[in-house]
């Protein structure tokens, strides 16, 4: 009945052409609607499976343990690092970085990690910014993952940590009301 109603419409359809030919593409649109329902609501959804965080959270650095405030930044992509007296240096053949970081209590940790690329960061002044990014281990509430981030002097900001959008992808929320919602628990977590 479908296909004898759409062979009787006028314009790009032929009054000759087989109506079998027009049934599949009768069957097409529900399930088009329905395709275009799912892609324009799948939010809610996804969101019941994500954590929301507030825009500073306690982190946990690993593999040294240190507790540090920081900063959720969805703006910026990768996550940056306060690395005082940093210096680069060779050990077997390939580049290391050794770096102090303090946290907001003063405990400073001295750590070496191997540099697996120099990043090009953009700064507000367009000035692009050549630093060494290193893997490191970061546990925000029960989440833990290994990310790189870049090292660099932010003894000027109010946080030592900034997180990008490379570790709160997939699984985080922001909601900028609030702040240090999760406490990081990432138990066995960042063992060297």
């Amino acid at each position: 009945m479908i296909a004898r109603n759409l062979s009787r419409r006028e314009g790009p359809c032929r009054k000759n052409q087989p109506a079998a030919l027009l049934l599949p593409a009768a069957l097409l649109l529900p399930a088009a609607l329905l395709a275009a329902l799912w892609l324009a609501c799948p939010a809610p959804a996804c969101a019941q499976s994500k954590v929301t965080i507030g825009r500073i959270e306690r982190a946990r650095l690993y593999p040294s343990g240190l507790l540090l405030k920081a900063k959720i930044d969805t703006g910026a992509r990768s996550c940056s690092l306060n690395a005082q007296k940093l210096t680069v240096f060779t050990r077997d053949g390939e580049e290391w970085a050794r770096f102090i970081v303090t946290n907001h209590h003063d405990r400073t940790v001295t750590l070496e990690r191997k540099i697996i690329r120099t990043g090009t960061i953009k700064q507000k002044n367009n000035h692009p910014e050549k630093r060494p990014v290193i893997l490191m281990g970061i546990c925000i509430g029960r989440h833990y993952r290994e990310v790189e981030v870049n090292l660099v002097d932010r003894s000027d900001f109010n946080y030592p940590l900034l997180i990008g959008r490379a570790y709160l992808q997939g699984d985080f929320l922001v909601d900028p009301d609030h702040k240090y919602t999760r406490e990081p628990r990432c138990f066995g977590a960042g063992n060297p």
